[in-house]
């Protein structure tokens, strides 16, 4: 560790007590007994930890302005994310700074880099499907930049997350196609790096094996979720020995994309090829066929998200990162239905 870069959070790993708690210690707070305070202190000395001056000075200048980064603002999902920041954010006195990053990881390090340069109060992160390091992360944690992340999220890290039940939404997906006597469900999921495609394959497959049907590697895609890429996989799972009876695609989007690309070759949905989505957006009832997919409350993650950031502006020393777990429901329609 090198002089110069300790955090609070190093103290509070070499203790094992919270970040929080070494923050009030520090600052001599009645709420922590006394022998926590001296062990503490004492650690930081040991570690030669000098307080982070910019922080500081963040906290102290408040400009009541939250910063979001998103994946993308043309997305029906995230633009109700932000609707539920926005409103949040405006009924408790603060304004919001909105950037995407196109899905691009270099994008969303920039735009980090942007809004805490703009002093924004905070930040709300969904990231990016090429995200695949963290140290920007880390350097918002050591920085004592408060943030929370939603959707598209890394665990692990001390900090607090809004999600779905990702692995419960995609189960229960997996489970619908079985009961239609679906037998070959392919998977098209995103990067496997990605929280959403781990999270919804442990789904899919928890329900074939509780079915007994083997995970069949051939019958699982990982797409970048573009276009191209996507329709380039269902035409290999065309093309393959055994075509799936199903398809779940991980986002409505992605599913939008299978559906025009079955048409085109002839196929019928869902006598064919069964087809389901997740996101519920709303286009997907308009389809023809209308697409079975999995509601997720987007507007809600948002305004989860918003306050539990705000939460921690309020009041630092004593807030405790939160894991928020929403519920989904599957939206049976057309698409799916045998």
């Amino acid at each position: 560790m090198k002089k110069g870069q300790v955090t609070i959070r190093d103290i509070a790993l070499k203790l094992n007590i919270s970040i929080s708690t070494v923050s009030r210690a520090l600052r001599n707070s009645p709420e922590i007994k006394l022998e926590t305070r001296k062990k503490v202190l004492a650690m930081a000395e040991k570690l030669n930890y000098s307080p982070n001056v910019v922080a500081q000075s963040l906290r102290v200048n408040k400009t009541k302005t939250l910063g979001i980064v998103v994946p993308e603002l043309a997305s029906h999902f995230f633009a109700s994310n932000i609707s539920g920041i926005q409103d949040t954010a405006y009924r408790r006195g603060y304004n919001v700074m909105i950037c995407q990053s196109n899905e691009n990881f270099e994008q969303e390090k920039s735009d980090i880099r942007t809004l805490v340069s703009s002093r924004v109060d905070g930040l709300l992160i969904s990231l990016s499907r090429e995200t695949v390091s963290f140290d920007h992360l880390q350097n918002l944690i050591d920085r004592e930049i408060p943030f929370v992340l939603f959707d598209r999220i890394l665990e692990g890290l001390p900090v607090s997350t809004v999600t779905v039940d990702d692995t419960l939404g995609a189960y229960k997906v997996t489970r619908h196609l079985i009961e239609q006597g679906c037998k070959r469900i392919a998977f098209i999921s995103g990067p496997k790096g990605m929280y959403i495609s781990q999270k919804r394959m442990a789904g899919y497959e928890k329900a074939l094996k509780e079915e007994g049907i083997p995970l069949e590697t051939g019958l699982v895609k990982h797409s970048d979720l573009t276009v191209e890429v996507t329709q380039s996989l269902v035409g290999e799972l065309l093309d393959g020995p055994e075509r799936p009876d199903a398809i779940f695609a991980i986002n409505d989007p992605v599913a939008i994309d299978v559906m025009k690309f079955l048409k085109a070759k002839g196929m019928r949905i869902p006598q064919d090829i069964a087809l389901v989505g997740f996101t519920n957006m709303p286009v997907s009832d308009a389809l023809e066929p209308a697409l079975s997919t999995v509601d997720q409350p987007a507007y809600e993650m948002g305004r989860l998200a918003a306050n539990n950031l705000l939460d921690q502006l309020m009041d630092p020393d004593s807030f405790e990162p939160k894991n928020i777990v929403l519920d989904t429901e599957l939206v049976i329609r057309k698409s799916s239905e045998r």
